[in-house]
């Protein structure tokens, strides 16, 4: 068993943004506004209610799914052009998890999703995969509904500055090959309060670093190798840093990951799934901060998902050849083949194949 390590206190009050060769000079926020919302506990949006399902019923379940803002995640979206279910992938579910600049579905302008998920739920109902896209992956976006915007390629996250959730949609379904069943939208602010409002949750620490661009007062903040206790601050600090390590986005993404895997292993453990009042407050600070499509029945997915624990999702990144230049612009840049190949063993539901094509992509 691990040493339980001091927990991380943040004394910060405000958000100090990441410079991104992203945004031209005249888009950048001031210093106290943070233009990087990275969120890390989108995953959580399908899975949060579960102990709620055990434990309080579908009374307080349905009283709970009434305070999640919901977005039509699909609107729009021409019929025709969406790939269509696979007849091997039965019951399976896909899930596109975003991270987004603003919980305000409709305030799309400039804001990119810097967290972007395909999850994969198995016809059975008893794993899941979850497949990160690196923002900057290089890909066909479709044209945005006013016309405006897209049918061209770009960076993946600009789907969502120039059509919010829907476009978006429609350039993962483009690029994967997969259908998207339900959209979930996380906010940023709410982060640190879902994780202190689970008394901070253990991550192992895959490195020794120091982030310069922390929500510390003096913007600094030491990560030791090795177990920790986070607050949310400091989880927060950790997931989002990405200039330390030669390979940046991916190394935020693989720290994204253990975050979530920590969250969720503090949600579903028996401290938590006991206490009523740790419940509700986990509860009341995801619904501030969650959006979902219309069409999610939470209750329902509650249901199917009463036996998910991170021990069975698997974690993956999308296939690429690494990063490289076009334009001016920095981008990943896709293994179309490789990711052509995972993405087809998701629609199919052929969990082994996921797993075996996704582990040897892992970065």
């Amino acid at each position: 068993m691990p040493t339980r390590q001091p927990m991380y206190n943040s004394d910060a009050t405000e958000v100090i943004g990441l410079g991104d060769d992203q945004y031209p000079p005249a888009e950048q926020p001031k210093r106290k506004r943070n233009k990087k919302k990275i969120i890390l506990i989108c995953v959580l949006v399908p899975l949060i209610l579960v102990g709620v399902g055990l434990i309080a019923g579908g009374l307080y379940l349905r009283h709970v799914e009434g305070k999640v803002q919901r977005v039509d995640a699909f609107a729009g979206i021409p019929e025709a052009g969406r790939p269509q279910k696979d007849a091997a992938a039965g019951g399976a579910i896909n899930f596109l998890l975003l991270g987004s600049d603003t919980r305000d579905p409709e305030s799309t302008g400039g804001s990119r999703s810097d967290t972007i998920i395909v999850m994969h739920l198995d016809k059975n109902q008893q794993s899941a995969q979850l497949i990160s896209i690196p923002r900057d992956t290089w890909v066909y976006i479709p044209k945005s509904a006013n016309g405006q915007h897209g049918d061209t390629k770009s960076k993946i996250n600009a789907a969502y500055a120039w059509g919010g959730p829907a476009l978006m949609v429609q350039t993962v379904e483009k690029y994967t090959g997969v259908r998207i069943d339900h959209v979930a939208l996380v906010d940023f602010a709410g982060f640190k309060e879902i994780v202190d409002a689970l008394g901070g949750v253990t991550v192992n620490v895959e490195a020794t670093f120091t982030s310069n661009h922390s929500l510390n007062a003096n913007h600094i903040r030491h990560f030791e190798k090795g177990p920790q206790v986070l607050d949310g601050p400091a989880a927060l600090d950790y997931a989002r840093e990405r200039y330390s390590f030669k390979d940046g986005d991916f190394a935020r993404i693989r720290h994204q990951q253990d975050v979530i895997k920590a969250i969720l292993d503090k949600a579903a453990s028996g401290g938590t799934l006991s206490s009523p009042g740790k419940i509700n407050a986990f509860l009341n600070a995801t619904t501030n901060t969650v959006s979902v499509d219309k069409d999610l029945n939470m209750l329902s997915m509650a249901t199917q998902l009463r036996h998910l624990r991170s021990g069975n999702l698997k974690f993956f990144t999308s296939p690429s050849k690494g990063t490289g230049m076009i334009g001016n612009q920095s981008v990943v840049l896709p293994d179309e083949a490789k990711a052509k190949a995972l993405f087809t063993a998701v629609r199919t539901d052929n969990t082994a194949e996921i797993e075996q094509l996704g582990a040897s992509s892992k970065k």
